[in-house]
């Protein structure tokens, strides 16, 4: 089981930085956060691009995913969020990233609406990602923070190109088992962000075990070779205790959760997460 980390939890640090932080305590991937004021943007230059990609080999270290902020279900006209997605995409392709993160945003509107300008997109993104060896993941957040959720869109969707980004917070804060989004996200299973926190009335972000998410069950229904990425959520929580110090740790725990083979009996029940505050 390949493990990632996200540079969301090392907000605005050099890469070099991070990539020394990430290789010294064993993570494999990052997740490269893209966004101004970090090392990767849609604006950086052809040979910053390269620098990038050439440093991220250099380290030894898979640049796993290019994380934007994009709405593909979001309201609004299609061509703007299109060329966005464009530009990602070619992004991530420069960078050697497998992966572009988007999110839902579907916003306060008709589900069915958010479902269609979501199919929409995706359905017209996916051919230039296909070309470019990269493949668009939905995030489960926001407006479809469920799997069974996202699913109903990618099924409509139906590229190869277009998956799904689990993150395991937001399907629990849905409400649904992990076993249930298992089963949901199979089909279009891009990997799997973990985090840890006390409950739904305090997402501060904890240290890996600390917290209340069923991190372990989670693991163990992941296919072989499945990514698993650590996104601690720094920035919105100035009072977390700072990453770097936890990154051995998290590594060793991650590793262990997953045993090379599963154990015959059924995962104990995890610790119920209180649903979403009002």
């Amino acid at each position: 089981m390949p493990i990632a980390l996200s540079t969301l939890g090392l907000p605005g640090r050099p890469l070099a930085e991070v990539l020394d932080l990430a290789a010294e305590h064993g993570w494999q991937g990052l997740e490269l956060r893209c966004a101004p004021g970090e090392p990767v943007h849609p604006a950086l230059d052809p040979g910053g691009r390269r620098a990038v990609r050439a440093a991220c080999a250099a380290a030894g270290i898979t640049p796993l995913a290019v994380a934007s902020y994009l709405g593909v279900a979001a309201p609004g006209p299609d061509r703007p969020l299109l060329a966005a997605l464009a530009e990602h995409l070619r992004l991530a392709a420069d960078l050697g990233a497998p992966y572009l993160r988007v999110f839902p945003r579907g916003g306060d509107g008709p589900v069915a609406g958010a479902d269609r300008r979501a199919v929409r997109r995706l359905t017209a993104a996916a051919g230039q990602a296909a070309a470019l060896g990269v493949r668009i993941l939905v995030e489960t957040h926001d407006s479809h923070r469920g799997g069974r959720d996202l699913a109903r869109v990618l099924a409509q969707v139906g590229q190869p190109a277009v998956g799904a980004l689990w993150d395991l917070l937001h399907t629990r804060l849905a409400g649904e088992k992990v076993r249930t989004t298992a089963d949901s996200l199979a089909p279009y299973l891009g990997y799997v962000q973990v985090k840890d926190v006390a409950d739904a009335h305090d997402l501060t972000p904890l240290a890996l075990g600390a917290g209340c998410l069923p991190i372990t069950d989670c693991l163990r229904t992941l296919p072989d070779g499945c990514w698993v990425s650590w996104e601690y959520e720094a920035p919105w929580h100035p009072a977390a205790a700072p990453l770097p110090g936890l990154l051995g740790p998290a590594a060793d725990l991650l590793r262990s959760l997953r045993p090379a083979q599963p154990p015959p009996q059924r995962p104990s029940p995890p610790r119920e997460l209180p649903g979403p505050p009002g």
